[in-house]
C-alpha cells in the first residue's frame, strides 16, 4: 500500500486552518489521492505564516527539520488590500528555488471569511441562513463580522464567529459555483489540483 502524500499547511490563524485544510482533503479525495496533513503554522497572521515558512526552508536545507519530506506545502496570506497577483507573488518571492515545486498558494482576496461564504446556497445548506459575500470590500474585518451575523441568523450560538463551520462548509461546497464567485478561490482550487497531479502515481488510491 502506498504512503499517503505529506501535507503541511503554513496559515495565518486558526480561520484559515478551519477551511484549507478539509478543502485539501476535498480535493485529494476528488483527485483520489491519500492525504496527510500537518500545520506548521496558525497563528501570528501574515508575518507568523510567511516567517514560520522561511525559517521552515532554511532548517530543511540544514536537515534539521525532520526526516520527513513534505510532499506538498500551502502557505496561505491573506491579500488584505494587495491585489491577488502581488500576495502570490509575495509567497513565491519567498520561496528557495529547491522548495518552488512544492508550493501551493492560497490568497483570499481580501481575506479568509470571503471563501466561507463563497457559495451561499451550501452556507444555507449548512448553516441555515442564506448570504452573499457581495462585491469585494477592502475594509478591515467586514467579512469576518459578515461571517458572524450569518450565523448568528442562522441561530446559531457566537462560539468561534463562524470559523467553526469550516470542515461542513469545504465538505459541502460547490467548488465550481464558489469559484465563480471568487476566483482567488478558484486559483487556489486550481493550484491543488496542479500539485496533486504532479506528485507519483504510486501516491494515488488503489
Amino acid at each position: 500500500m502506498s504512503e499517503p502524500l505529506l501535507v503541511e499547511f503554513f496559515v495565518e490563524d486558526n480561520a484559515h486552518r478551519q477551511l484549507l485544510v478539509p478543502l485539501a482533503q476535498r480535493v485529494g479525495q476528488e483527485e483520489e489521492i491519500d492525504l496527510r496533513c500537518q500545520v506548521r503554522n496558525a497563528r501570528g497572521g501574515h508575518a507568523g505564516a510567511m516567517g514560520s515558512f522561511r525559517r521552515y526552508q532554511v532548517l530543511r536545507e540544514k536537515g534539521v527539520v525532520g526526516r520527513e519530506v513534505a510532499d506538498l506545502l500551502v502557505v496561505a496570506i491573506d491579500g488584505n488590500c494587495s491585489s491577488f497577483a502581488e500576495t502570490r507573488k509575495n509567497i513565491q518571492r519567498a520561496t528557495h528555488d529547491s522548495f518552488a515545486h512544492m508550493l501551493v498558494t492560497a490568497c483570499p482576496d481580501p481575506h479568509i471569511e470571503r471563501w466561507y461564504l463563497a457559495d451561499p446556497q451550501s452556507f444555507q445548506d449548512v448553516v441555515g441562513t442564506r448570504t452573499s459575500a457581495g462585491p469585494r470590500k477592502c475594509v478591515r474585518n467586514h467579512y469576518k463580522q459578515m461571517l458572524a451575523t450569518a450565523v448568528a441568523r442562522g441561530g446559531h450560538p457566537p462560539t468561534l464567529g463562524g470559523v467553526e463551520f469550516g470542515r461542513e462548509l469545504a465538505d459541502a461546497m460547490d467548488l465550481f459555483r464558489a469559484g465563480r464567485n471568487d476566483s482567488s478561490l478558484k486559483a487556489f482550487v486550481e493550484d491543488l489540483r496542479d500539485g496533486f497531479r504532479r506528485t507519483p502515481r504510486s501516491a494515488r488510491k488503489g
